[in-house]
């Protein structure tokens, strides 16, 4: 039997994070909504209440993710589906 992929298990597709830098910071623009599928209000939801990671201020106008806070979320969900 072939095992499920993890679009078909989920709805939605598996987030996709080969287009990251292997260390750095992303801003919004490339996490939503590839790989992260949901809107900007939501993300910054999660943020609050500590489902998502939070954001470094790089300057007074730049705020972005560190690639490995990304990461380690994504890899915590698919934890959590398994």
């Amino acid at each position: 039997m072939q095992e499920q992929s993890e679009k078909e298990q989920s709805g939605q597709p598996a987030p996709q994070t080969d287009k990251f830098p292997e260390t750095g910071y992303v801003r919004q623009s490339e996490l939503i909504p590839n790989p992260i599928p949901f809107s900007p209000a939501t993300l910054w939801r999660k943020v609050k209440d500590g489902t998502f990671p939070a954001p470094v201020k790089l300057s007074e106008r730049v705020t972005a993710w560190r690639v490995e806070d990304v990461r380690a979320w994504m890899q915590s969900l698919s934890h959590d589906r398994g």
